[in-house]
């Protein structure tokens, strides 16, 4: 087992500044590699604190803050243009930082690209489905709806 100190959110383990335990491959496979951990080390007790300081700065600062901005978000869809070719099919995919300028565009709170969760993969035009968390407590279920750019 590796003990690692986790560095973004990662869905089902933890989040950051959190201390953890996997097992050897997932974490020199996965969460060290994609920069998600870093190893524990009995100095990382600074690095612990610091990120944890760093996440408390990034959230909505307030539960009913954030159930408020929750609830604008799933008020209003978000329209996302991308370039796509003739039959509808996007060039690449529609990625959380995309759905994050698209809440700013739309007049809506910055959100944090990191706090988005995109359920399937946006390889063609629609509307798709999405999660934002907010806070410890709140998430958003938001409505995207991917065009093609004129």
């Amino acid at each position: 087992m590796a003990k690692l100190i986790l560095t973004q959110e990662v869905t089902g383990l933890g989040t950051p500044g959190d201390v953890v335990e996997v097992k050897n491959g997932y974490a020199r496979n996965y969460l060290l590699p994609r920069g998600f951990a870093m190893a524990w080390t009995k100095g990382g007790e600074k690095d612990v604190a610091r990120i944890r300081a760093e996440r408390e700065a990034r959230e909505v600062a307030t539960a009913e803050e954030a159930q408020a901005l929750a609830e604008q978000l799933q008020a209003t869809p978000l329209t996302i243009a991308v370039k796509t070719g003739d039959s509808g099919r996007l060039f690449g995919t529609v990625g959380p930082a995309q759905v994050a300028k698209a809440a700013e565009a739309a007049g809506l709170a910055s959100v944090d690209k990191r706090a988005v969760e995109i359920s399937e993969r946006i390889k063609s035009v629609g509307t798709y489905k999405a999660t934002v968390r907010l806070h410890a407590d709140v998430s958003a279920a938001l409505t995207l709806q991917v065009v093609a750019e004129r």
